[in-house]
């Protein structure tokens, strides 16, 4: 196997044996087989287009499909090579309906691949197709590719989230198409593929802005909410991942039970919707990032349900608590099908002890998304004026392992305190239970929400640009970004589209990424590595 799409990639090359995220070499394999035969659907899905096809399952499938070879998602080899059968499935379906108008569909290369006979097979198959196998003679072009793969996985995450809660656009659907059956070209220079990465930016806007409006039209526009961090005394659920509609159903299963409901990870953003947080049993945030799921997991005394990415393998002391739904998954843990019956994690909430009393830790403050902060806009305005704030330093992305990652917790506590911080993501648990203070009634520390809520964070940048009559980059505004999986990758390939330069990026530079392609990224838009918080904290308020 060879993996190199994530930050914790073995020692920040690639995983050779298995991967840091708990991937074995069979499934490593099965994802890349994945992948091949999508961009053969996608050569198949464009002729279809030509041809006036253009099916709902086919696009939903992709998003799916991409989305399960995310970092931290699909670790369940029978789960992937039925994805890679349903893909062969869909292309052959299309080839009909093709051949049936007139047309004639590509065969050559995944377009035409025939899958083995059983399991064994299909991992040969896929170890023929991987990263390294398919390797481009020019190193910077192979780099791009890979680039925008990882870009598209991030789309298709987003997208997913957003065609859940009914919001969806062709351009999505088509571009991913279109992505995927270009990267087998051999006719596009350096400079075009340049301009097909940014594309994918661009276009990750726009899923993120589909995603927002699903978000804010089914559960609200978040609102300043205090979110307690202690327990209730009684029978508890415990929900990690990403997805809001998950969430809101296990409220609405759970509804008259006995059982408080607690947001893990990435869900702790989830308190501030008005349409979910009106759960009287929807108490508060148990916990801290992904990474540390195995200590956290094993101390909680009820049921834990995964909605997305993010799982790591379950440890023997609560395999038994543990079920998964939507896309994740991991062999031998219960999973939860389609019909999002949640049952079996009921029952066990019931079973299990839960917390025996009350406690009180504290609480953090969410719900500061766009909506929110513009809402006071005037008064920021004000406080930039009259030099009462300083600068706004956007301080977010994902958490990690690495004890680099404690830059991020350092330079928060040295920020100083003429300076707002907005953050957003698992890069937050950092930090995120830091009394910074406020400026005239603004609290210093802003949370945004999760990683998918980035469209807020560029909303608002947007929106004071406006105001003060500049450009992004003239603003007192620093982005200091941390990165892990390819929902990162998407959000840093929006913000280059966009032009927006000045990026500290961390805690290390993506693997996949020659020096000849960080050179331009360099010279064009003044990305940088972190360094010491010291450092660039001196280089950026001098």
């Amino acid at each position: 196997m060879f993996c190199y799409q994530c930050e914790q990639t073995a020692k920040g090359k690639g995983c050779e044996k298995i991967g840091i995220c708990g991937k074995d070499p069979e499934v490593a394999a099965l994802q890349d087989l994945l992948i091949y035969t999508l961009k053969g659907l996608s050569q198949v899905a464009l002729v279809a287009r030509e041809k006036g096809i253009n099916e709902k399952k086919v696009n939903v499938f992709m998003l799916e499909a991409t989305f399960s070879t995310l970092t931290n998602v699909n670790f369940d080899a029978n789960r992937v090579a039925n994805l890679v059968k349903k893909c062969v499935e869909l292309r052959d379906e299309l080839k009909k309906k093709i051949s049936e108008r007139g047309g004639v569909a590509p065969e050559n290369g995944p377009a035409g691949l025939k899958l083995a006979s059983d399991l064994k097979g299909l991992v040969a198959q896929g170890e023929e197709h991987g990263i390294l196998a398919e390797k481009d003679p020019d190193p910077d072009i192979h780099s791009l590719k890979q680039t925008l793969i990882y870009g598209l996985k991030g789309v298709a995450a987003y997208a997913d989230h957003a065609q859940i809660l009914g919001q969806e656009d062709d351009r999505i659907y088509k571009f991913i198409q279109e992505a995927f059956a270009a990267t087998l070209r051999t006719d596009m220079d350096l400079g075009k593929w340049v301009e097909m990465v940014l594309e994918c930016g661009r276009i990750n806007l726009l899923t993120m802005e589909l995603l927002d409006k699903g978000n804010t039209t089914t559960y609200g526009h978040p609102t300043p909410t205090k979110v307690p961090l202690g327990a209730k005394k009684g029978k508890a659920i415990l929900v990690s991942g990403h997805d809001l509609r998950d969430l809101e159903i296990i409220l609405k299963q759970t509804e008259g039970k006995g059982i408080y409901v607690y947001t893990h990870g990435e869900m702790l953003p989830c308190h501030g919707y008005p349409e979910l947080k009106k759960y009287q049993h929807f108490y508060g945030h148990y916990g801290t990032a992904w990474q540390n799921q195995q200590k956290e997991f094993a101390k909680f005394p009820g049921a834990i349900i995964m909605t997305t990415n993010c799982i790591q393998k379950p440890l023997d002391n609560y395999k038994n608590n543990i079920f998964t739904t939507g896309l994740v998954a991991w062999p031998g843990i219960t999973h939860i099908g389609e019909d999002k019956d949640f049952t079996p994690a009921i029952e066990r909430a019931l079973e299990m002890e839960g917390f025996k009393e009350d406690t009180d830790l504290g609480y953090v403050t969410v719900g500061f998304a766009r909506n929110a902060i513009l809402s006071v806009a005037d008064k920021v305005i004000e406080g930039v004026k009259a030099g009462k704030i300083r600068h706004f330093f956007v301080v977010g992305g994902c958490d990690g392992a690495k004890p680099s990652r404690n830059y991020y917790t350092e330079l928060v506590e040295k920020i100083p305190h003429d300076c707002l911080v907005l953050t957003l993501g698992c890069g937050k648990f950092k930090f995120f239970n830091k009394n910074l203070g406020e400026i005239d009634g603004i609290p210093r520390l802003l949370d945004l929400g999760q990683c998918n809520d980035a469209y807020s964070a560029i909303q608002i940048a947007l929106a004071l640009a406006k105001a003060f009559n500049c450009d992004v980059n003239e603003l007192p505004l620093s982005l200091i970004i941390s990165w892990y999986e390819q929902k990162a990758v998407a959000i840093l390939l929006t913000l280059l589209s966009l032009g927006i330069k000045n990026i500290r990026l961390g805690p290390t530079l993506p693997a996949f990424i020659t020096p000849n392609v960080l050179d331009f990224l360099v010279k064009n838009y003044d990305i940088k590595p972190i360094s010491t918080p010291e450092e660039d904290l001196k280089a950026i308020l001098g």
